[in-house]
């Protein structure tokens, strides 16, 4: 063999060597489909992703990516086609969604409720009250610490809808109210810090830590419904929304064996969700 010869054998060796070493023509394992979800802080503090999300990778090789927002910055999310689908709870902005062309359509999944939470002293008597709205001029009538999350939220649109009724301006109150601009852990930590009143879902607070002082003083009127619903994101505006993804997800969401995992979600005995996705 020549010189030049050997030369060549050796470099094609060495070649062969460090290709099967790197693995860099080796078969690519599969990876499963990635799919952005923009979801409230509320239903994120809740812990039921927690229970879903695994059992959706499972069952459908799917990773949900979560996008954890208020429900207004989810809908806007959703609206820009930065998200494939979001899974919110204000329906009056849902309608409007969808009214826009920016959604294909509401699925509604489960629901909870709202309730609000204060100092265990009460003193603004709310415990007992009518109803929300009652419990809301008794607070602003004391002029006692109430927290609000301020940040466009389902929860914050609920709440602010509720000072409507009351024939209220939350935006003329005084320092007594505190719009903080923030998810609703964060806004329950706040209301712990300063022993303050606060709307919150039923999920968050029951799984909430921190709660100090703070007990659930009012609950049960039917104007405190708080529904959930899954929409996708329109693929006529933004081709990019991996719309068979989006409809395999909607179909777990509404199936058996999410229904199951949704309902026997609890925390201390007490159900944080009902299921009621029509099929």
């Amino acid at each position: 063999m020549s010189f030049t010869s050997l030369v060549r054998a050796i470099a094609r060796y060495v070649f062969v060597t460090f290709i099967l070493a790197t693995g860099v023509f080796a078969p690519l394992s599969a990876s499963a489909e990635t799919l952005k979800l923009a979801v409230t802080t509320s239903f994120n503090n809740s812990g039921l992703s927690d229970i879903l999300l695994p059992q959706i990778k499972k069952d459908l090789d799917l990773d949900v990516q979560l996008l954890i927002v208020g429900t207004g910055q989810a809908l806007r999310l959703g609206q820009a086609g930065d998200v494939d689908a979001v899974l919110v709870h204000s329906r009056a902005a849902e309608e409007a969604f969808l009214a826009a062309g920016y959604g294909t359509h509401r699925r509604e999944i489960m629901y909870n409720d709202f309730v609000l939470i204060g100092p265990s002293g009460d003193p603004a008597g709310i415990a007992g009250s009518g109803s929300a709205v009652e419990a809301l001029k008794k607070i602003a009538a004391a002029k006692v610490p109430f927290v609000s999350r301020g940040d466009d939220s389902g929860t914050n649109k609920k709440e602010l809808s509720l000072w409507k009724k009351a024939d209220m301006d939350s935006a003329a109150f005084g320092p007594w109210y505190r719009a903080v601009g923030a998810g609703m852990g964060a806004s329950l930590n706040t209301a712990s810090g300063m022993n303050a009143y606060i709307m919150s879902d039923r999920a968050s607070w029951l799984k909430f830590g921190n709660k100090g002082d703070l007990k659930l003083l009012y609950s049960g009127d039917p104007i405190l419904f708080n529904q959930y619903a899954f929409i996708p994101v329109n693929p006529k505006l933004h081709p990019q929304v991996k719309t068979a993804d989006v409809a395999r997800l909607e179909d777990w969401l509404t199936s058996p064996k999410a229904e199951k995992l949704i309902n026997d979600y609890e925390i201390n005995g007490e159900k944080l969700f009902v299921f009621n996705a029509k099929r």
